[in-house]
């Protein structure tokens, strides 16, 4: 199972909640809306791919994208978590991306069926290392992703439709958080195929950078 390092303490990646179209331009570019709740789904915890290892494309899809997030760490489990006291409950912020058999997705979608394997195959929750939560406000945040150098995304949470102290209350009215647990919320527009060989960078100013290689 995975870990994040952070300080001292390790944390075991448990569950992972990834919320969609949380960003307005990145809804129409999906041909979407923004819901009056947050959509969320799940990713199984071996999907994760971390700091050092390459991004390995799944064989079966011909089409997998990237989509850039700020991800959240749950220090402090809960349920029904107030909105005022969401911050609280978070060790730490990563970035991620949220890679998508787009091919899959779109035929699942077609057929009435769930994202699970356009979503949640081996590699699909890629992470950066974490910072401290202490002293970060989430809803002022900017941070890109590069691809050999060129610009594909570039995120500022000041546009999220639901900011993360809202993500934490709703996803906490449902299911309840617990140590270890990871929020992505949400990714901007910009999505695109990413192809073997590529050096995707992600960027978050003063808070951390990382590389990731397609293998």
């Amino acid at each position: 199972m995975a870990e994040i390092q952070l300080g001292a303490t390790a944390w075991r990646v448990n569950n992972i909640y990834c919320v969609a179209r949380n960003f307005v331009a990145h809804a129409k570019e999906m041909g979407s809306a923004i819901t009056e709740e947050p959509m969320v789904f799940i990713k199984p915890n071996s999907a994760v791919v971390q700091p050092g290892a390459a991004l390995v494309l799944p064989s079966w899809s011909n089409e997998v994208h990237h989509e850039l997030e700020l991800v959240v760490l749950i220090g402090q489990g809960g349920a029904h978590i107030a909105k005022a006291d969401a911050l609280a409950h978070i060790a730490g912020y990563g970035l991620g991306l949220d890679l998508t058999a787009r091919d899959v997705q779109a035929l699942a979608k077609k057929n009435g069926q769930p994202w699970t394997l356009a979503k949640g195959f081996d590699g699909a929750a890629v992470l950066t290392d974490f910072v401290a939560a202490d002293g970060i406000d989430p809803t002022q945040q900017q941070f890109t992703l590069t691809i050999d150098g060129e610009l594909r995304q570039a995120a500022d949470t000041r546009l999220m439709a639901f900011d993360v102290a809202t993500l934490i209350a709703w996803i906490s009215s449902k299911f309840t958080l617990q140590p270890g647990d990871l929020i992505y919320t949400g990714t901007p527009e910009g999505v695109g195929p990413i192809r073997s060989g590529q050096t995707l960078n992600l960027a978050w100013p003063n808070q951390l950078e990382q590389s990731f290689v397609v293998a």
